[in-house]
């Protein structure tokens, strides 16, 4: 692999650390310990933004939202133990399940109704807020019911509640189905006691069977992978583009790599439109000027595939028109250079000038990799760029994002008129009329109409899919590779028939 190896020297030394062999330190009786990469903290709230892969770990085990995904990344129960959708596809009515807070009080409908309003407010900094333009009322019908009501349907709704970032935190009290307390610098996570049995010493002695205990730890890349390597981790979670090259360093074997076919977004944002990024062919010199494949190869997993739409390719086909490639895609890689070089001449040639760009990347080895591929293929059209951290002032800035659900219309909201992106009016009102739309067939032709629109003004370079991976060793037998990326503490160990 090329310009991966010298990740090593940032690696070695942590692994070094651990003398012990690979065999396990541990008997496949005691608690499944998972090495999440990414800080981990009790406190840890959606509604402060983002979460770590640890925090996203620990929350969607003890404070699950009110659906959940299952080791398959497919819908499975959650705080709601069943629900239904009207026959007009505009209200989902959730039943919650028998289960208390950590303080033992009861879970009532409006507390979670409550918590559910919190992340979609206007002050709220959840990553999701803006994912559910349709939702018009939350609001708790009875103690144990809660309806959803949408001013037009969306058959996705469920992928998107099922979100670790939608797990129902109340006043930093989680429900379950397992309950977390402090371990030295780890989380023991035990299942919670049935609330609904007979005895509560039998429930509280079967809930603390150590072989149904997970043992998670927060930790860095390097320190994750050691602790695998050396026997002190069942599995890490949480692996990205990033930081792939310390699983390279590593010497793990390729047979424990999980690598996540997620679709989603992974491309470079414009962050302005000044100078010679203020025109859309200038800033489709750019896009044109990337060589996707040879970038991807880089990182050396055939798994990893690169990108040229917008939008990505979702699992289910019926959710609209397949992503729109650009034109110059299909042409060969002199073609794309010698035309992306003229746009550069061209403005040059009429006395302007091009200051470097400055790129925001993670500062990780994946983050120096990915630069110095994309910088050398700037450079090939006469462009000069510097890295600068993902909180600098920038040009173009990394987004890294999984699909949260499979609406053709997420990349669309996503590389539009967001905080952190240029803003076409044009697109966005078709966007707008999109959302608002209850004809299927004309909405699969609008979100074409925005699609081409947006793609015209070119706000974003998109490079390829988004990179997920995990580790797991042959007693996790419930992590398997999923579009959705979701490895849920609770299916690590797959149940037997």
């Amino acid at each position: 692999m090329r310009f991966v190896r010298p990740a090593a020297a940032v690696i070695l030394p942590a692994a070094a650390a651990l003398v012990l062999s690979s065999c396990g330190l541990f008997g496949e009786t005691g608690p499944v310990k998972v090495a999440a990469i990414g800080p981990l903290a009790t406190g840890a709230n959606p509604l402060n933004g983002e979460l770590s892969s640890a925090n996203a770990a620990l929350l969607d085990a003890s404070a699950q939202g009110l659906v959940s995904f299952d080791g398959e990344g497919q819908i499975d129960t959650g705080l709601a133990e069943r629900w239904t959708v009207t026959a007009d596809g505009r209200s989902y009515i959730f039943r919650i399940r028998e289960a208390k807070w950590t303080n033992g009080r009861k879970v009532a409908a409006e507390d979670v109704a409550a918590v559910l309003r919190s992340y979609l407010a206007p002050s709220s900094r959840h990553v999701l807020k803006t994912a559910f333009p349709e939702i018009e009322t939350i609001k708790a019908m009875t103690d144990s019911v809660i309806e959803i009501r949408l001013s037009v349907p969306q058959p996705n709704m469920l992928e998107l509640l099922a979100q670790p970032s939608m797990t129902i935190v109340y006043r930093g009290m989680g429900w379950g189905p397992m309950r977390a307390r402090k371990l030295g610098r780890a989380v023991l996570l035990s299942p919670v006691p049935d609330p609904l049995a007979e005895d509560d010493g039998e429930a509280e002695a079967a809930a603390d069977n150590p072989a149904a205990s997970i043992e998670l730890t927060g930790t860095s890349p390097a320190g994750a992978l050691a602790r695998f390597k050396n026997g002190y981790a069942d599995g890490v979670i949480g692996g990205r583009f990033s930081t792939l090259p310390y699983f390279v360093a590593s010497n793990i074997g390729r047979s424990r790599l999980v690598v996540d076919p997620a679709p989603g977004l992974f491309g470079l944002v414009f962050t302005r439109a000044e100078g010679f990024l203020a025109t859309d062919a200038n800033r489709e010199a750019l896009s044109r000027a990337i060589r996707r494949q040879r970038l991807v190869d880089a990182f050396g997993l055939t798994e990893w595939q690169p990108q040229t739409a917008l939008r990505p390719t979702v699992y289910r086909r019926d959710n609209g028109p397949e992503p729109l490639l650009p034109a110059w895609a299909a042409y060969d890689d002199a073609s794309r250079v010698a035309q992306a070089k003229r746009a550069v001449d061209a403005w040059r040639g009429a006395g302007r000038e091009i200051a470097p760009l400055r790129v925001a990347v993670p500062d990780t080895p994946g983050g120096r990799i990915l630069f110095a591929y994309i910088a050398a293929d700037f450079a090939r059209i006469g462009l000069e760029s510097r890295r600068v951290g993902m909180g600098a002032a920038s040009d173009l800035r990394l987004i890294d994002e999984v699909a949260p659900n499979d609406d053709p219309l997420w990349a669309l909201r996503r590389l539009s008129c967001q905080r952190d992106t240029l803003c076409n009016r044009e697109a966005q009102d078709l966007i707008d009329a999109t959302t608002t739309n209850i004809d299927a067939g004309q909405r699969a032709r609008q979100v074409g109409e925005a699609e081409a629109v947006l793609a015209r003004y070119v706000p974003f370079i998109p490079l390829a899919s988004p990179l997920r991976w995990s580790v797991a060793s042959q007693r996790l037998t419930g992590m398997r590779p999923n579009a959705r990326a979701a490895h849920p503490l609770n299916h690590l160990i797959a149940l037997t028939n």
